[in-house]
């Protein structure tokens, strides 16, 4: 083990669309608006606080026309992935930062059609990752290769 971890499990709502990029090798990338909420009492004022931040998720290839299809403004959504920040040059030649979550995995938890948001159907595939790993499936993603001659 590498003795380091970049891990990022997020549950919020969809801010926007999914904006779609597609490459001439047939891969595509898909970006969306992520706001998570935090509400709390300030002990002072007694006064209800509410704090939104946004995230820009990243999802790549198949899993990126699949929040295309099904995703809409607004929805809620589980992630997980990781953290990336990219470096890149503006038009004026600055150095501008980036930081997005890269996905790995996602589970739709708007109920479509007064259906089970977490519940898999063929229709409305609900995650990502080739190895179908849905969140509590008990299922082995590509990051976390599982051996079939565990002793237990």
């Amino acid at each position: 083990m590498s003795g380091t971890l970049n891990k990022v499990m997020l549950i919020g709502h969809t801010g926007d669309a999914v904006k779609m990029t597609y490459f001439e090798g047939g891969g595509c990338i898909g970006r969306f608006p992520l706001a998570t909420n935090e509400t709390y009492t300030n002990r002072t004022t007694g006064e209800r606080v509410s704090n939104t931040e946004w995230h820009t998720i990243v999802v790549r290839n198949k899993g990126a026309e699949v929040c295309e299809k099904y995703l809409k403004k607004g929805d809620k959504v589980y992630i997980e992935g990781r953290v990336k920040t990219r470096k890149w040059t503006d038009d004026q030649g600055n150095d501008r930062y980036s930081t997005e979550i890269q996905c790995t995995d996602f589970t739709f938890l708007t109920p479509r059609n007064n259906e089970s948001a977490v519940q898999n159907t063929d229709a409305a595939p609900q995650n990502t990752s080739s190895a179908n790993n849905p969140v509590n499936s008990g299922q082995v993603s590509q990051e976390d290769p599982q051996e079939d001659d565990l002793p237990f």
